[in-house]
């Protein structure tokens, strides 16, 4: 994802672009826009046209409502934004870009007003509805790499603050990969739609005492199982067998694409996640070298990941040991509307 930011209220549309929601018929100029964006900015990962095709089945956060594409003169797509929050969440997420050409005149300053005021609105949809009155002020969360000051300066101007830093690690996979095995009665099998809800069902008990994490709900699930580069394949879950209760899982992506541009294939951890009963007990060690012997099966050159380096599993620790190295930083961006 690239280009995420918000604003102060005071921002509006830039006049000299033609503002609409984002639809089908939109997808190939928005997928050119971020494609254009991402090969001046280089980030880790950037949505493809596959993705805002899924963003726009949504029915959470229809796109219709929840995204703004701006075209110039010519019908050429040059900004976009979008938003999207759980119906009981305690934040929206903003997400978007501008033109490379187009950056520094003011629009991105406008847009992101823009994801402000949507903000606004969907919280108070939300009390509208039923939420109480003593709900959550409304807050937006931006994510950036550290590299891209452009945007840590934009943030900083419109009153945001950082409150999380991410770490990006990568593990070679050329070196001797590490053994890891399970305890008796625990056991490593394949990830597969009989598992889909049983997995949603743990990841949320997982990431219960995660920050910033927010209960996945069946659709959001699909976004994640679903989503065009998952790769069950190098995916996989871990049991206990008595009770075929789901005490971990590595859940696994693969962006073909980005290999060409980045000069490495990588085999990337989505999500890993045990419960908290079955912790202490080797179960990401082992769900982490399965996932890299998985990778080098298939040819890949590195296994991913990201971590919170907060995370109070210790995470960030075991991450080290099984070799893996941090190659870069984010951080996510809060402000109270």
């Amino acid at each position: 994802m690239i280009g995420h930011g918000g604003t102060d209220a005071g921002g509006c549309l830039d006049p000299r672009l033609t503002w609409r929601s984002a639809g089908t018929a939109d997808l190939d100029g928005w997928a050119a826009l971020i494609a254009r964006t991402a090969a001046v900015e280089q980030p880790a990962w950037f949505e493809r046209r596959a993705d805002l095709a899924q963003i726009l089945e949504s029915k959470t956060n229809p796109g219709a409502a929840n995204t703004i594409l701006g075209r110039d003169g010519r019908g050429v797509s040059r900004a976009y934004g979008r938003i999207t929050k759980n119906r009981d969440g305690d934040k929206a997420l903003g997400f978007g870009c501008v033109d490379p050409g187009w950056q520094g005149t003011g629009i991105g300053t406008g847009l992101l007003g823009w994801m402000e005021q949507r903000t606004r609105e969907r919280f108070a949809g939300d009390a509208a509805s039923g939420q109480p009155e003593s709900g959550p002020v409304p807050r937006l969360r931006l994510h950036m790499e550290q590299q891209h000051r452009h945007q840590a300066a934009l943030f900083k101007g419109a009153g945001y603050r950082t409150v999380r830093y991410y770490n990006q690690m990568h593990r070679p996979l050329a070196i001797g990969l590490p053994e890891a095995e399970l305890e008796a009665g625990l056991e490593l099998v394949a990830f597969g739609p009989e598992l889909h809800e049983a997995v949603r069902l743990a990841h949320n008990d997982a990431f219960r005492d995660h920050w910033g994490s927010e209960p996945r709900d069946e659709e959001a699930w699909g976004f994640v199982v679903n989503d065009p580069q998952a790769r069950p394949d190098l995916s996989a879950v871990v049991l206990e067998r008595s009770s075929g209760t789901v005490a971990g899982y590595q859940l696994a992506s693969h962006d073909a694409g980005g290999a060409a541009t980045r000069g490495f294939s990588e085999g990337y951890t989505d999500l890993l996640g045990v419960r908290r009963e079955f912790r202490g007990r080797g179960i990401a060690q082992a769900l982490l070298a399965d996932a890299m012997r998985r990778f080098a099966a298939a040819g890949l050159d590195k296994a991913s990941l990201d971590v919170d380096s907060e995370n109070p599993t210790g995470a960030l620790a075991l991450y080290a040991k099984m070799g893996y190295v941090a190659v870069n930083s984010s951080m996510a961006w809060d402000k109270e509307l």
